[in-house]
């Protein structure tokens, strides 16, 4: 793939709202969305709880109680599918509500509340949860994820054939051109570079 200077090339991203680097790079995602990017992303749920599950151990979506991060995924799953006007909104509330407020995803109240922040119809919301779809969906996007990539975390980019790992330290704090800027850098260095594998910095900047 040669992108052109004006265009990117299709590309997914996983999330789960546990990690503080997936909220950093959904951050640039949604801002610059919101600023007008023409991006084609698919945002991708992946739990990092499963991806910690020893062999032989209960799935995630088989276990009787919703491991951490599990609901506030199938909220976000029913809203990208059923209310995908007010995904964006969702997603960024969600990760601040963990990050930001320090709040516990498990407590559906929480959930609940940054739907109704964003517009959407939390009972609804909840109805969809229950009928069980978005639980088999989180399993089939994981398990399609590692199958296909051998993603093993979030945030992953995945353009075509390449899948890359990335931590984004820096939060867009509402600028769209850092954004923009950010996530086109990012995708041309994993369609240009394929022969980098891992870089990274020793130190972190204070």
């Amino acid at each position: 793939m040669d992108p052109s200077p004006a265009t990117l090339p299709p590309f997914a991203v996983t999330w789960d709202y546990l990690c503080p680097f997936a909220r950093n790079a959904h951050e640039h995602l949604v801002t610059g969305l919101e600023a007008g990017a023409s991006w084609d992303v698919t945002f991708t749920p992946f739990s990092l709880v499963q991806s910690h599950v020893e062999e032989g151990g209960t799935p995630v979506w088989e276990h009787p109680e919703k491991p951490r991060g599990v609901l506030a995924l199938e909220a976000g799953i029913v809203v990208r599918d059923r209310f995908a006007d007010r995904f964006l909104a969702v997603h960024r509330g969600l990760f601040a509500a963990r990050h930001d407020e320090g709040r516990e995803l498990r407590d559906a109240a929480v959930v609940q509340a940054v739907l109704r922040s964003a517009g959407v119809p939390a009972d609804e919301v909840f109805k969809q949860i229950d009928d069980g779809w978005p639980l088999a969906e989180l399993r089939r996007a994981h398990e399609a994820a590692v199958a296909e990539h051998h993603v093993f975390g979030v945030p992953t980019f995945v353009v075509g054939d390449q899948a890359v790992f990335v931590r984004v330290m820096t939060r867009p704090n509402g600028d769209g051109g850092l954004a923009h800027a950010t996530i086109e850098r990012l995708i041309r260095l994993v369609v240009e570079q394929p022969e980098i594998n891992e870089f990274k910095h020793t130190t972190v900047p204070q």
